[in-house]
């Protein structure tokens, strides 16, 4: 899953005193921003094995600080903990926590079972991975919807103009990220893509998010 892990950010940031929406994107990617800075020193790790899964080349037998439940919850509360520290507001830090944890459980949906409780066996995961025909749609029916409730429950006097860039961008990575090429081995150039795409999306999220606010009801 990909910008499926957006849908709890948006719905998340069309909350009053949520954090805002840049911020709430990163939440959504932390563990695996977590992950692709693991892997460049070694300390989770992964490797490219073709046809392990029909949408998704990558065995990630190595991940236990990142893509366990126990890890999960540890970095939602550490960001939580920082979006309190930088906003003095409880929802907020309550929200981001929550939006950090959401992508373990989203993972649980999609992974083949790699994912962990406590960094050992027994390995989870439902496997979409292998059913494209019920991944693609729920992937893009979560972002898609998410971002429809956004625009919904927030407001701004420059309109919708800078959403609908974030949902152009969000489909051009999803689609690259689906139909573009494959590396067939492990090497630096994963992570640094991947914390490139998270970047990218999550600046373009701030920028699309300014001066939004919840709408009154």
């Amino acid at each position: 899953m990909f910008i499926g892990h957006f849908a709890p950010a948006l719905v998340a940031a069309s909350r009053p005193r949520a954090a805002g929406l840049g911020t709430l994107f990163v939440a959504a990617q932390l563990v695996d921003i977590g992950f692709a800075g693991l892997l460049v020193p070694g300390v989770e790790a992964m490797r490219i094995v073709p046809g392990i899964a029909a949408m998704n080349p990558m065995d990630l037998y190595h991940m236990p600080y990142t893509h366990s439940l126990l890890g999960a919850m540890l970095w939602g509360l550490l960001f939580g903990a920082a979006v309190w520290f930088a906003t003095r507001r409880r929802e907020a830090a309550i929200g981001a926590g929550l939006v950090v944890l959401s992508h373990w459980l989203l993972d649980l949906a999609v992974h083949i079972p790699d994912l962990t409780l406590f960094g050992a066996p027994p390995r989870l995961g439902f496997g979409l991975w292998n059913h494209p025909e019920i991944e693609m749609p729920l992937e893009i029916g979560l972002a898609g919807g998410a971002l429809l409730y956004y625009a919904r429950r927030t407001g701004s006097e420059r309109g919708n103009g800078r959403l609908w860039v974030l949902a152009a961008l969000l489909a051009l990575f999803q689609a690259i990220d689906w139909f573009g090429p494959k590396q067939s081995a492990y090497s630096l150039a994963i992570p640094a893509t991947m914390l490139f795409a998270y970047a990218a999306l999550a600046l373009a999220a701030w920028w699309a998010g300014r001066g939004r606010a919840a709408a009154a009801r």
